[in-house]
């Protein structure tokens, strides 16, 4: 029996993106797929813009703008489906871009979700920022990919072709089965946006699934459609839900000791945003440190209802931060295999 497919695509006043990657994605020739827009209350004229152009393609209207996370999960509990993939709508995908995803998850049932080989739109020799080929954190949860780390993009010569374990997958490009998601409730809606994806894995990592990266499935995202890179907003998103993710997802006294040396680590970059001139930047800092304290009580709440059955894997043992800025060593491949346990 061929598993029915939803690619769900959630829109904020991205008609122009729409316009440009949407052909791509109805050339799909998986034969049992079905594509979704959700809306998440824009204001331009995408909706209209689907009603005349894509009328065949179902729309979900969420009514306001819920951020990335909250968006996804009104939407999918719409729809029944074996598998979800979320696309951004800046991706731009390639050719039989599905199958490889479906046929390595349908290969290893305890694969809960995988990413594919993610390159720059406008670079298409390079990988892009949001996931490359497969995401990672490390012992600090500090985030970095395979062909990316920090700021740092690899060119793909195809070091990265092998299908391989990861710890996250990016949500730019993610294929999940439905009863996973389900398990664990999707995204934490309270991120909004940026992490709540690597939040997500990590969850599915709790429970004994595992996530890989797909090196035979290409897409190519433009990347920063909704918040570019120098947007304070992505700034506070960033500090304040890497900081929920851990306080949820580490051994209590782990999060303890690793939140109190991010805190150290937090305020050198925003001594180093100050020092660069951008002063919004190290508000954003200082407003993510307050949120999460704010928020202290509800976080423990969410971590006694996670459940634990498995330690996890691929975490980097050591610290991405002085691998880059002290050893100067800026590729993945640089990296020792036996550091991830």
């Amino acid at each position: 029996m061929i598993k029915k497919i939803a690619i769900v695509i959630l829109n904020w006043n991205g008609r122009k993106y729409l316009e440009s990657f949407l052909p791509s994605v109805c050339s799909n020739t998986y034969p049992n797929l079905e594509i979704v827009i959700g809306d998440n209350g824009s204001t331009d004229d995408s909706i209209s813009f689907l009603q005349e152009k894509y009328p065949f393609i179902k729309v979900i209207e969420t009514g306001t703008n819920l951020g990335f996370a909250g968006g996804y999960n009104e939407v999918l509990k719409n729809l029944e489906a074996d598998y979800f993939i979320l696309l951004n709508s800046d991706v731009e995908v390639t050719d039989n871009w599905v199958e490889p995803l479906i046929t390595l998850m349908e290969k290893n049932p305890s694969i809960a979700a995988c990413q594919p080989k993610i390159c720059a739109y406008h670079q298409k020799s390079e990988f892009e920022h949001a996931g490359a080929a497969g995401g990672f954190i490390d012992k600090l949860g500090y985030p970095f990919c395979a062909g990316r780390i920090l700021d740092t993009i690899e060119t793909d010569h195809g070091q990265y072709n092998n299908s391989r374990e990861i710890f996250w997958a990016s949500g730019a490009a993610l294929c999940i089965k439905a009863e996973a998601w389900k398990k664990v409730q999707g995204f934490d809606k309270d991120f909004f946006a940026h992490m709540e994806e690597i939040d997500l894995c990590w969850r599915l990592k709790a429970i004994g699934y595992k996530i890989w990266y797909c090196g035979q499935s290409v897409v190519y995202h433009v990347g920063g459609g909704t918040l570019n890179k120098e947007n304070p907003f992505k700034t506070y998103l960033n500090f304040r839900n890497n900081l929920f993710m851990l306080q949820k997802n580490l051994p209590f006294w782990r999060s303890l000791f690793t939140i109190f040396i991010r805190f150290w680590l937090d305020f050198l970059a925003l001594l180093h945003f100050l020092f660069q001139g951008k002063r919004k930047d190290a508000i954003a800092i200082s407003k993510a440190h307050i949120h999460f304290f704010r928020n202290f009580n509800k976080t423990v709440r969410k971590r006694k209802q996670i459940k634990k059955i498995k330690s996890i894997s691929n975490i980097y043992q050591g610290s991405i931060i002085w691998f880059y800025f002290v050893k100067g060593k800026k590729k993945f491949s640089q990296l020792a295999a036996n550091r991830f346990s």
